[in-house]
């Protein structure tokens, strides 16, 4: 099963880039019109953030979404054949605002939202450290699938440590000067244990573990917004939060990277996963406690 899926893949990956995308835009009609995938899932999303904007404004969001998703996987076929230089080639980053931390006594934590296109700024990333650069991702069930997508995104020397198994397997890759990479509007587990604070128009639990990391190991924290240039090439926009992370009180690191993640959703509201069910935990009275909101 492996070989046969991993020589198809790679047989694609060959494939001109145009052709891919023409592929692409055939994927965006089955998955929009013929599928309607998550269709109900990212209007009501697009209504909660933009309830300002017009319907016919909120659909075309949704569409530029749906073309940006089926980008991504195809663009993902691709990189099973490009190379490390392919790769720096499309993609740019001020990289030098975590490398300056290179050699010095703290560790660097990135943030971001679920932005397009994840998988090439992972390899960017990865590519242009000067650390070792270790990122977090959810193991895919299909053994043969995990193999490939897991080959695929070790490259350019990415580390890679399963959701699944964090606490245990990433004490195996953080014993030295190391960048690690968290998104920072990932569903919690449990959202009575979680940051709770406005998320655009309605509240949202959002996870502790970054905050509580960055000040346990007095950790750098970088916010990382990445974006589409035009199809293929990809842009991160670092910018440091805070290198002394214990001068925050409890929450307000969390509402920091919030509001980050807010404004660039705005500026570019096509490039977010809104396919990602990001209220489905309600708010309750009882979760006061854990309010970090203004």
């Amino acid at each position: 099963m492996y070989y046969i899926v991993y020589g198809f893949l790679r047989l694609l990956s060959f494939l001109p880039l145009a052709v891919l995308y023409l592929l692409s835009d055939l994927a965006y009609v089955i998955i929009f019109y013929v599928l309607g995938y998550r269709k109900e899932v990212v209007m009501n999303n697009l209504l909660t953030a933009f309830p300002e904007k017009t319907e016919e404004e909120r659909k075309k969001i949704m569409k530029e979404f749906y073309h940006n998703f089926c980008d991504t996987f195809l663009e993902m076929i691709k990189m099973f054949s490009w190379n490390t230089e392919d790769i720096k080639k499309r993609f740019v980053c001020n990289i030098e605002v975590m490398n300056d931390f290179v050699g010095k006594e703290q560790n660097v934590l990135i943030v971001s939202g679920h932005y397009f296109n994840w998988e090439m700024t992972n390899l960017g990333l990865g590519a242009l450290s000067k650390m070792p650069f270790v990122v977090v991702y959810m193991p895919i069930r299909n053994k043969a699938f995990e193999k490939i997508v897991y080959d695929m995104r070790r490259k350019t020397g990415v580390i890679l440590v399963p959701a699944t198994d964090f606490q245990n397997k990433v004490r195996e890759h953080t014993k030295k000067q190391h960048a690690l990479t968290l998104v920072g509007d990932q569903n919690p587990g449990n959202p009575a244990k979680a940051y709770w604070t406005n998320f655009f128009t309605k509240p949202a639990p959002f996870p502790r573990g970054p905050e509580k990391g960055a000040r346990r190991g007095n950790t750098v924290v970088i916010y990382a917004d990445f974006y589409k240039v035009k199809r293929g090439y990809y842009k991160c926009d670092f910018e440091l939060l805070t290198s002394t992370p214990n001068e925050y009180k409890d929450g307000e690191l969390t509402r920091l990277i919030v509001d980050k993640i807010e404004n660039s959703i705005r500026q570019r509201p096509a490039n977010y996963l809104w396919s990602h069910r990001r209220w489905k935990h309600e708010w309750k009275e009882e979760y006061r406690k854990m309010w970090v909101g203004k």
